[in-house]
């Protein structure tokens, strides 16, 4: 078959397959309609009405990944009677996007944007510069408007926006949750951004405690994570909350690579494929990932790396200057073909650097989890990681720099596909079982009940 008329079956193919996923998109918002009445009208723990102000930087149509969650949550969270505000910027990071309204009303979620955040998105001091101008417009927004909720919930996007938290219950004896997605100033440090000893990071530290202490809830991402901050603030210890991240099994589900038009597309179908997707960033092991594609460069096995981050354009400069073939990089991908480029693939790669372990948790696994996939992760040995993986039998774990391991792994299940499809099973009821929006929406709805309480 010639180039183009490759091209134009792709098209065909691609052209088919999105008008099914509009087709889909529709009625799950009409089922969602219906199926938001029902569980407003049945839910046993709706009787005492929550009125919830989330505050957050990122908000689709940015395709952060933070942004992305908290738009599934607040949707289902809505899906059980609360009533909530979304305050929120205007897109930093997406596609052709640069203006959302500035007013929105999706089912019960009510979405407000500032023009204040857009400025310098690629340079970090624009970042923080963006993070401050956000902060304080937020903060005239619950000056004006706090007292039409009962709780804030806010993230640490950006880091400092719990203090706000603080500071409006302080005034108007609102209670708030910090749902804390990484630690500061404990990345910086790690990052040496600061130094150690700085007078900033302990300023910080002490300002944290305060927050922590007044916080009514504080929800985290991990057990290492909830054991950090009780070492550093033994008195919040009581109230801090596990809840994982998710995935949604419903709109990302196993689809065939020989069926995938993406697959097709980037050439995945014929070659066993390793995907890593999304934010290839300072606190993912990117190095040990790279250092098992060099043994394997003479193997008819594939890197797909699609997203971006601090340390893509390193990891592309170091496969040219090594001469390896077997990579090829994609930018991020529109949320609507995630669940094509998500299964592009034969096993799923997440990484996480040494010495972040108590301090962020990649998102990037329940995704992974629902495609059907095996997981490959790198992460560091006392990982909780290394405990779900186990539990859901669904792939393996390796220690930072163990890319002799990893690759092994690799070679075996490209040779052994049933136990790759095995392992993708195990997978997906895991991700089912465990870490869906529905199941997730619902330990959120406990936490948030236990502040009225």
């Amino acid at each position: 078959m010639t180039s183009s008329k490759r091209d134009r079956k792709n098209s065909k193919i691609f052209n088919l397959q999105r008008k099914k996923q509009n087709i889909g998109t529709q009625k799950e918002l009409q089922n969602n309609s219906i199926l938001s009445d029902i569980k407003q009208c049945n839910h046993p723990k709706t009787k005492e009405l929550i009125k919830l102000s989330l505050i957050t930087q990122f908000f689709p149509p940015d395709y952060a990944a933070t942004g992305q969650l908290l738009e599934e949550l607040t949707r289902h969270l809505g899906y059980l009677g609360i009533e909530i505000e979304v305050f929120t910027g205007q897109p930093g990071y997406a596609f052709e996007t640069k203006n959302a309204p500035a007013r929105e009303q999706s089912g019960q979620v009510r979405i407000q944007r500032t023009r204040a955040t857009q400025v310098w998105y690629q340079r970090i001091r624009g970042k923080a510069l963006s993070g401050v101008l956000f902060t304080l417009r937020a903060t005239l927004h619950l000056l004006r408007h706090s007292r039409k909720h009962n709780i804030l919930l806010v993230t640490t996007a950006p880091p400092f926006l719990p203090v706000l938290g603080y500071l409006v219950h302080k005034l108007f004896k609102l209670p708030y949750v910090c749902l804390l997605y990484d630690l500061y100033p404990d990345i910086a440090i790690a990052l040496n951004v600061i130094p150690e000893n700085h007078w900033l990071g302990r300023f910080w530290q002490i300002v944290n405690r305060k927050v922590w202490q007044e916080a009514a809830q504080i929800i985290v991402l991990s057990p290492a994570m909830k054991q950090r901050i009780a070492n550093i603030c033994p008195q919040a210890a009581d109230k801090i909350s596990v809840i994982h991240s998710w995935g949604d099994a419903e709109k990302i589900i196993p689809i065939h690579k020989q069926d995938n038009w993406f697959a097709q597309q980037y050439n995945t179908v014929d070659k066993f494929t390793v995907l890593y997707s999304g934010n290839m960033g300072r606190c993912h092991d990117i190095d040990t990932i790279l250092e098992a594609a060099k043994l394997l460069k003479d193997e008819p096995i594939q890197f797909l790396c699609v997203g971006g981050g601090a340390k893509k354009k390193v990891l592309i400069q170091e496969v040219k200057r090594l001469g390896l073939n077997n990579f090829q990089f994609l930018p991020y991908q529109e949320k609507s073909d995630l669940p094509y480029s998500l299964t592009a693939c034969d096993l799923s790669l997440v990484s996480m650097d040494k010495g972040f372990e108590s301090l962020v948790a990649p998102s990037k696994l329940y995704p992974a989890l629902a495609t059907g996939r095996p997981v490959a992760v790198v992460c560091p040995q006392h990982s909780y990681l290394k405990q779900l993986i186990a539990e859901g039998n669904c792939g393996q774990t390796f220690d930072n720099g163990d890319s002799q391991g990893l690759a092994e792994f690799i070679r075996l299940l490209s040779k052994n596909r049933q136990l790759a499809r095995t392992m993708g099973k195990s997978a997906r009821k895991y991700m089912q079982s465990h870490f869906t929006p529905e199941v997730i929406a619902e330990e959120y709805l406990e936490v948030l009940h236990r502040v009225l309480e």
